[in-house]
């Protein structure tokens, strides 16, 4: 999946926080949820992703709703090189148990214990070498090459791909 025959340094990734994957719209109505969600009792009957609270008619509430399953992307990271942080959920193995094909996500549990991230917050990925994943906890840096392709699967899907060149365990 790397370029063959090129040389990467670390200097050549752009390291990339999770939140600059997300369109400013996106981002600013997540960041501001609104006013009814506080009023949710954990647990409770509107605690679902498939309440009848969605879609209340309240802007805000709609625009939230419509971030929390968002495809849309930033085109500008097309094609660059980029380092970025994340755990690993594991969607295929090779012979000898290692991760070939996988999503990386932003958060521990994230399409595992609680239901995914948006889509532009999920990076598909497949390692033609594969590597050891000890556990779901262990966090991970990615570089490659990123692409505005999207990926679905029973799992989740993701509004980008990225061109795997190389897996090291998450150190800041």
């Amino acid at each position: 999946m790397a370029d063959k025959g090129a040389v990467f340094e670390k200097e050549d990734f752009r390291t990339v926080e999770w939140t600059e994957l997300m369109p400013d719209g996106d981002l600013n109505a997540l960041m501001n949820p609104p006013d009814y969600l506080s009023d949710i009792e954990d647990g409770g009957e509107e605690d679902v992703l498939e309440s009848p609270i969605r879609g209340t008619g309240d802007p805000a509430g709609d625009r939230y709703q419509q971030a929390l399953t968002s495809t849309e992307i930033r085109p500008e990271f097309d094609g660059q090189l980029i380092r970025i942080p994340g755990f690993v959920v594991p969607l295929d193995f090779d012979e000898r148990q290692r991760v070939t094909r996988f999503f990386l996500v932003p958060f521990f549990g994230a399409c595992i214990h609680v239901p995914p991230p948006p889509p532009n917050q999920i990076v598909y990925a497949e390692s033609e070498k594969g590597f050891e994943q000890a556990s779901l906890y262990d966090a991970f840096w990615l570089s490659g090459r990123i692409s505005t392709t999207m990926t679905e699967n029973d799992m989740a899907v993701s509004a980008y791909a990225i061109e795997v060149m190389a897996v090291e365990v998450y150190q800041e």
